[in-house]
């Protein structure tokens, strides 16, 4: 059965960052908070290309392994794609090159849409939708097949979504940094640890692995 899935990252102090630029698209804080994540054998191999072997192994590389495991389609929001930072760039397709590292249908929440889809390299197509996140979850779901769907972000797309009780399995990757800036994540959100069973770990970065499961 699909579940619906989200990795979010996010510092002791509950937030995660703000204003992003062309020059910083997750905002000026990202590499610090996702510092562990990054340094993965999983994620330098999946993201950047490196079939050395290096990166870290043990509970990070456990979870980053799993990250990518199981999903067959994604949902996420302009500002993760980069609409906001390049509203006017016609031919604008993202961060992530030529060969996206998703490899799977991508529905990009927007109001600019309706817009063509983009095909990619490595099985990636960008979908462009203005709907409720509802209906987009439903039409993600239908493409997802057997597997799960996993929303991306950003921030307003993972609030929306999680005020909207449409996730099943919650991944909180909890930097041992404060920000003391940016966005909180939780406010006004309450009671999931009365919906989804709660465990955690720690791991040998100081990454806390937090995962709530429906």
């Amino acid at each position: 059965m699909t579940r619906v899935r989200m990795d979010l990252f996010v510092s002791l102090d509950g937030y995660t960052p703000a204003d992003p630029t062309p020059e910083d698209p997750m905002g000026a804080d990202w590499g610090r908070l996702t510092a562990a994540y990054a340094a993965t054998r999983t994620f330098r191999e999946h993201v950047f290309g490196d079939t050395s072997g290096a990166g870290t192994t043990g509970v990070d590389e456990r979870y980053a392994v799993a990250f990518l495991e199981g999903v067959g389609s994604e949902v996420m929001g302009a500002g993760m794609f980069g609409l906001h930072s390049f509203p006017d760039d016609a031919d604008w397709k993202g961060w992530w090159g030529d060969k996206p590292p998703h490899g799977t249908p991508v529905y990009v929440l927007t109001h600019t849409a309706p817009r063509p889809s983009i095909p990619m390299e490595g099985g990636t197509t960008f979908h462009f939708r203005s709907a409720a996140i509802e209906d987009v979850l439903a039409e993600a779901t239908d493409a997802a097949g057997d597997l799960d769907v996993r929303v991306g972000g950003g921030y307003s797309t993972a609030r929306d979504f999680l005020r909207a009780g449409l996730v099943d399995d919650l991944h909180l990757m909890v930097a041992p940094i404060f920000l003391g800036r940016g966005n909180r994540l939780w406010d006004d959100l309450r009671g999931f640890e009365l919906t989804h069973t709660v465990t955690t770990e720690v791991a040998e970065s100081g990454e806390i692995h937090v995962t709530l499961t429906r």
